[in-house]
Protein backbone atom coordinates (compact mmCIF):
# COMPACT_ATOMS: atom_id res chain seq x y z
CA UNK A 1 0.00 0.00 0.00
CA UNK A 2 1.00 3.49 -0.88
CA UNK A 3 0.07 6.70 0.96
CA UNK A 4 2.08 10.41 0.33
CA UNK A 5 4.49 11.17 3.01
CA UNK A 6 2.10 14.11 4.71
CA UNK A 7 -0.95 11.56 4.60
CA UNK A 8 0.54 9.49 7.03
CA UNK A 9 2.26 12.43 9.34
CA UNK A 10 -1.72 13.21 9.54
CA UNK A 11 -2.00 9.31 10.40
CA UNK A 12 -0.10 10.40 13.42
CA UNK A 13 -2.61 13.50 14.12
CA UNK A 14 -5.64 11.19 14.13
CA UNK A 15 -3.96 8.73 16.19
CA UNK A 16 -3.13 11.16 18.33
CA UNK A 17 -6.86 12.47 18.67
CA UNK A 18 -8.11 8.86 19.11
CA UNK A 19 -5.68 8.48 22.27
CA UNK A 20 -6.80 11.89 23.34
CA UNK A 21 -11.16 10.92 22.72
CA UNK A 22 -10.38 7.13 25.09
CA UNK A 23 -8.47 9.07 27.56
CA UNK A 24 -11.69 11.40 27.64
CA UNK A 25 -13.90 8.13 27.44
CA UNK A 26 -11.68 6.64 30.62
CA UNK A 27 -11.76 9.99 32.18
CA UNK A 28 -15.90 9.91 31.93
CA UNK A 29 -16.29 6.10 33.08
CA UNK A 30 -14.24 6.96 35.94
CA UNK A 31 -14.59 10.13 37.46
CA UNK A 32 -14.31 10.38 41.11
CA UNK A 33 -17.73 11.41 42.01
CA UNK A 34 -18.94 7.59 40.71
CA UNK A 35 -17.24 6.06 43.92
CA UNK A 36 -18.23 8.71 46.26
CA UNK A 37 -21.76 9.13 44.81
CA UNK A 38 -22.47 4.99 45.30
CA UNK A 39 -20.58 5.30 48.98
CA UNK A 40 -22.73 8.28 50.13
CA UNK A 41 -26.16 6.63 48.26
CA UNK A 42 -25.05 3.25 50.10
CA UNK A 43 -24.81 5.64 53.72
CA UNK A 44 -27.96 7.74 53.05
CA UNK A 45 -29.94 4.94 52.85
CA UNK A 46 -29.05 3.27 55.44
CA UNK A 47 -29.75 6.30 57.54
CA UNK A 48 -32.87 6.93 56.45
CA UNK A 49 -33.81 3.53 57.39
CA UNK A 50 -32.68 4.34 61.01
CA UNK A 51 -34.07 7.59 60.64
CA UNK A 52 -37.49 5.70 59.73
CA UNK A 53 -37.20 3.35 62.92
CA UNK A 54 -36.17 6.37 65.20
CA UNK A 55 -39.43 8.34 64.15
CA UNK A 56 -41.59 4.78 64.13
CA UNK A 57 -40.42 4.41 67.84
CA UNK A 58 -41.17 8.03 68.62
CA UNK A 59 -45.00 7.68 67.28
CA UNK A 60 -45.14 4.34 69.30
CA UNK A 61 -43.73 5.77 72.68
CA UNK A 62 -46.80 8.40 72.12
CA UNK A 63 -49.08 6.22 71.40
CA UNK A 64 -47.86 3.85 74.63
CA UNK A 65 -47.57 7.41 76.71
CA UNK A 66 -51.13 8.31 75.90
CA UNK A 67 -52.84 5.20 76.83
CA UNK A 68 -50.47 4.80 80.23
CA UNK A 69 -51.62 8.64 80.85
CA UNK A 70 -54.93 7.54 80.49
CA UNK A 71 -54.40 4.45 83.12
CA UNK A 72 -53.07 6.80 85.42
CA UNK A 73 -56.65 9.28 84.98
CA UNK A 74 -58.85 7.07 84.81
CA UNK A 75 -57.31 5.73 88.80
CA UNK A 76 -56.85 8.97 89.98
CA UNK A 77 -60.54 10.09 88.72
CA UNK A 78 -61.43 6.62 90.68
CA UNK A 79 -59.27 7.26 93.92
CA UNK A 80 -60.89 10.62 93.98
CA UNK A 81 -64.22 9.61 93.69
CA UNK A 82 -63.73 7.12 96.55
CA UNK A 83 -62.13 9.96 98.98
CA UNK A 84 -64.95 11.83 98.59
CA UNK A 85 -66.93 9.13 99.17
CA UNK A 86 -65.23 8.74 102.48
CA UNK A 87 -64.69 12.44 103.31
CA UNK A 88 -68.71 12.70 102.95
CA UNK A 89 -69.78 10.38 105.58
CA UNK A 90 -72.14 8.77 103.81
CA UNK A 91 -70.62 5.32 104.69
CA UNK A 92 -70.87 4.14 108.18
CA UNK A 93 -70.68 0.84 108.09
CA UNK A 94 -67.29 -0.14 109.42
CA UNK A 95 -66.68 -2.72 107.09
CA UNK A 96 -68.00 -0.83 103.94
CA UNK A 97 -65.09 2.44 105.48
CA UNK A 98 -62.50 -0.70 106.09
CA UNK A 99 -63.23 -1.47 102.14
CA UNK A 100 -63.24 2.25 100.86
CA UNK A 101 -60.06 2.75 102.99
CA UNK A 102 -58.37 -0.59 101.83
CA UNK A 103 -59.48 0.60 97.65
CA UNK A 104 -57.94 4.11 98.04
CA UNK A 105 -54.58 2.30 99.15
CA UNK A 106 -54.93 -0.01 96.75
CA UNK A 107 -56.18 3.00 93.90
CA UNK A 108 -52.98 5.18 95.11
CA UNK A 109 -50.17 2.24 94.83
CA UNK A 110 -51.78 1.41 91.34
CA UNK A 111 -51.77 5.29 90.29
CA UNK A 112 -47.96 5.24 91.66
CA UNK A 113 -47.14 2.62 89.52
CA UNK A 114 -48.64 3.87 86.45
CA UNK A 115 -46.91 7.08 86.71
CA UNK A 116 -43.58 5.51 87.12
CA UNK A 117 -44.91 3.31 83.45
CA UNK A 118 -45.53 6.91 82.22
CA UNK A 119 -42.00 8.09 83.14
CA UNK A 120 -40.06 5.00 81.70
CA UNK A 121 -42.49 5.92 78.42
CA UNK A 122 -41.55 9.10 78.46
CA UNK A 123 -37.61 8.71 78.97
CA UNK A 124 -38.46 6.11 76.12
CA UNK A 125 -39.72 8.65 73.92
CA UNK A 126 -37.12 11.45 74.49
CA UNK A 127 -34.42 9.51 73.71
CA UNK A 128 -36.60 8.10 70.48
CA UNK A 129 -37.18 12.21 69.80
CA UNK A 130 -33.36 12.78 70.55
CA UNK A 131 -32.36 9.84 68.37
CA UNK A 132 -34.69 10.92 65.60
CA UNK A 133 -33.15 14.62 65.99
CA UNK A 134 -29.32 13.45 65.49
CA UNK A 135 -30.31 11.22 62.52
CA UNK A 136 -32.32 13.88 60.71
CA UNK A 137 -29.31 16.02 61.19
CA UNK A 138 -26.90 13.71 59.36
CA UNK A 139 -29.30 13.14 56.62
CA UNK A 140 -29.44 16.59 55.76
CA UNK A 141 -25.56 16.72 55.76
CA UNK A 142 -25.36 13.43 53.65
CA UNK A 143 -27.90 15.00 51.12
CA UNK A 144 -25.94 18.20 50.57
CA UNK A 145 -22.70 16.49 50.09
CA UNK A 146 -24.51 14.04 47.36
CA UNK A 147 -26.02 17.73 46.20
CA UNK A 148 -22.57 18.94 45.92
CA UNK A 149 -20.84 15.41 44.18
CA UNK A 150 -23.92 15.52 41.90
CA UNK A 151 -23.25 19.09 41.10
CA UNK A 152 -19.17 18.56 40.73
CA UNK A 153 -20.26 15.15 38.75
CA UNK A 154 -22.73 17.41 36.18
CA UNK A 155 -19.56 19.76 35.50
CA UNK A 156 -16.44 17.54 34.96
CA UNK A 157 -19.30 15.40 32.29
CA UNK A 158 -19.66 18.62 30.92
CA UNK A 159 -16.65 19.44 30.55
CA UNK A 160 -15.29 16.62 29.11
CA UNK A 161 -18.70 16.22 26.57
CA UNK A 162 -17.06 19.42 25.39
CA UNK A 163 -13.87 18.57 24.53
CA UNK A 164 -14.62 15.33 23.29
CA UNK A 165 -17.00 16.54 20.80
CA UNK A 166 -14.35 19.01 19.52
CA UNK A 167 -11.89 16.84 19.63
CA UNK A 168 -14.46 14.54 17.38
CA UNK A 169 -14.97 17.28 15.12
CA UNK A 170 -11.25 17.27 14.12
CA UNK A 171 -10.50 13.79 13.91
CA UNK A 172 -13.62 13.79 11.57
CA UNK A 173 -12.08 16.51 9.18
CA UNK A 174 -8.62 15.30 9.32
CA UNK A 175 -9.91 11.56 8.49
CA UNK A 176 -11.42 13.04 5.50
CA UNK A 177 -8.69 14.14 3.92
CA UNK A 178 -6.95 10.75 4.27
CA UNK A 179 -6.85 7.83 1.50
CA UNK A 180 -9.79 5.51 2.35
CA UNK A 181 -7.86 2.32 1.95
CA UNK A 182 -5.17 3.94 4.81
CA UNK A 183 -7.46 4.64 6.85
CA UNK A 184 -9.19 1.41 6.39
CA UNK A 185 -6.43 -0.46 7.20
CA UNK A 186 -5.33 1.74 10.66
CA UNK A 187 -9.19 1.43 11.83
CA UNK A 188 -8.48 -2.50 11.29
CA UNK A 189 -5.31 -2.44 13.21
CA UNK A 190 -6.69 0.49 15.76
CA UNK A 191 -9.05 -2.03 16.89
CA UNK A 192 -6.88 -5.26 17.34
CA UNK A 193 -3.78 -3.63 18.83
CA UNK A 194 -5.80 -2.01 21.81
CA UNK A 195 -6.72 1.65 19.88
CA UNK A 196 -3.44 2.05 18.60
CA UNK A 197 -2.96 1.26 15.12
CA UNK A 198 -0.75 3.76 13.88
CA UNK A 199 2.38 4.64 15.63
CA UNK A 200 5.89 6.90 14.70
CA UNK A 201 9.56 5.24 14.27
CA UNK A 202 11.90 7.37 16.62
CA UNK A 203 15.24 6.55 16.91
CA UNK A 204 14.54 3.08 15.05
CA UNK A 205 12.00 2.09 17.53
CA UNK A 206 8.49 1.44 17.13
CA UNK A 207 6.67 3.73 19.38
CA UNK A 208 3.44 1.31 19.33
CA UNK A 209 5.30 -1.65 20.91
CA UNK A 210 8.51 -0.16 22.37
CA UNK A 211 10.54 -2.45 20.48
CA UNK A 212 13.43 -1.43 18.48
CA UNK A 213 13.85 -2.65 15.01
CA UNK A 214 16.52 -5.43 14.38
CA UNK A 215 18.93 -4.38 11.24
CA UNK A 216 16.94 -6.38 9.00
CA UNK A 217 13.96 -4.25 9.79
CA UNK A 218 15.72 -0.88 9.72
CA UNK A 219 16.95 -1.63 6.27
CA UNK A 220 13.79 -3.29 4.81
CA UNK A 221 12.83 0.37 5.90
CA UNK A 222 15.67 2.09 4.94
CA UNK A 223 14.74 0.65 1.61
CA UNK A 224 11.22 1.38 1.13
CA UNK A 225 9.69 3.97 -0.74
CA UNK A 226 8.70 7.19 1.02
CA UNK A 227 5.08 7.16 0.36
CA UNK A 228 5.46 2.67 0.89
CA UNK A 229 3.07 2.72 4.17
CA UNK A 230 5.76 0.25 6.54
CA UNK A 231 4.52 -2.51 9.25
CA UNK A 232 6.04 -2.63 12.37
CA UNK A 233 8.15 -6.09 12.07
CA UNK A 234 6.91 -6.50 16.00
CA UNK A 235 3.28 -5.20 16.50
CA UNK A 236 1.88 -4.85 12.90
CA UNK A 237 1.20 -1.27 13.46
CA UNK A 238 1.41 1.33 10.51
CA UNK A 239 4.80 2.40 11.16
CA UNK A 240 5.05 6.14 10.23
CA UNK A 241 8.71 7.69 9.01
CA UNK A 242 10.05 10.90 9.88
CA UNK A 243 13.60 13.34 10.42
CA UNK A 244 13.81 11.61 13.44
CA UNK A 245 13.42 7.87 12.86
CA UNK A 246 17.27 7.45 13.11
CA UNK A 247 17.32 6.12 9.42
Amino acid sequence: MNAAPADQIRLLDVQALDLRIAQLDHRRAHLPEHAELERLGADLAQLRDLLVAARTEDGDTARDQTKAEQDVEQVRKRAARDQQRLDSGQVTSPRDLENLQHEIASLARRQSDLEDVVLEVMERREAAQQRAAELAERVASLEAKVTEAEQRKATALQEIDAEGFAVAKERETLAEGLPGDLLKLYERLRAQQGGVGAARLFQKRCEGCRLELNITGLNEVRAAPADAVVRCENCGRILVRTAESGL
